[in-house]
């Protein structure tokens, strides 16, 4: 679990550019860092509530980090450093079972892997992706072109073939979810890709987060389809 600490709650009024939105907060309009450069059009409508986590840095311009939205009747975790957070906590307590000499960053080949780990004798990468796309209970990613992250998969599939173990791990910001699927429409590339990398043996996995305005949990496994 991730915690954030002094949230306050308040309301979405514009985003000039992909770092900072002006949030009203307590009658005053702040301006408040966005922990997410990701478009985020869904989620950063005017007039959303969204929740903010006060910053301990003095020296920093920006008073709050914007760290969720309400989206209709689901709270929505959009600070993009939290997937990787919320995976190393629960691949600690045994998500994936027992692992040994689980290592962060990890470099192999021309590839950078979020997590490394012995699993079953064998040496296993791992890659994180944050969901924050949401439609009637259907999450993809992503959300925009994402080529590093089809690079990514490209990585995978040759350490696979090599013999090691290859996971692609999507934290879904959210709960509540009926499936996750690649965005096909969005990023053709990356959604034939995805269904490649299944096909030559990476593990595709997707995962819903336990979200509350000032935390955010890995609490359950969620069907993966690859649609149309």
């Amino acid at each position: 679990m991730i915690l954030y600490q002094k949230v306050v709650k308040g309301r979405f009024l514009e985003r000039p550019n992909r770092f900072i939105a002006y949030v009203e907060i307590a009658d005053k309009a702040e301006i408040c860092h966005v922990k997410n450069t990701g478009r985020c059009k869904e989620l950063l409508q005017n007039g959303a509530m969204v929740y903010c986590a006060a910053g301990e840095n003095p020296k920093r311009k920006t008073k709050f980090d914007l760290i969720a939205v309400e989206k209709g009747e689901k709270l929505i975790n959009m600070d993009s450093q939290a997937p990787n957070r919320c995976a190393a906590a629960w691949l600690e307590r045994g998500g994936l079972g027992t692992l040994e000499n689980l290592r962060a960053e990890q470099v192999w080949g021309d590839s950078r892997f979020d997590f490394a780990f012995q699993k079953d004798g064998t040496r296993c990468f791992l890659e994180v992706k944050g969901v924050t796309l949401e439609e009637n209970g259907v999450v993809r990613f992503p959300d925009a072109p994402t080529a590093r992250g089809t690079k990514h998969l490209c990585g995978l599939m040759e350490a696979a073939a090599q013999g090691y173990g290859a996971y692609v791990l999507f934290v879904i910001q959210m709960e509540h979810i009926s499936h996750f699927e690649p965005n096909r429409a969005t990023d053709p590339a990356f959604a034939a890709a995805l269904e490649a990398a299944a096909a030559k043996g990476v593990t595709i996995l997707a995962v819903e987060c336990a979200v509350t305005p000032d935390s955010m949990e890995i609490h359950n496994f969620v069907p993966v389809r690859f649609g149309n």
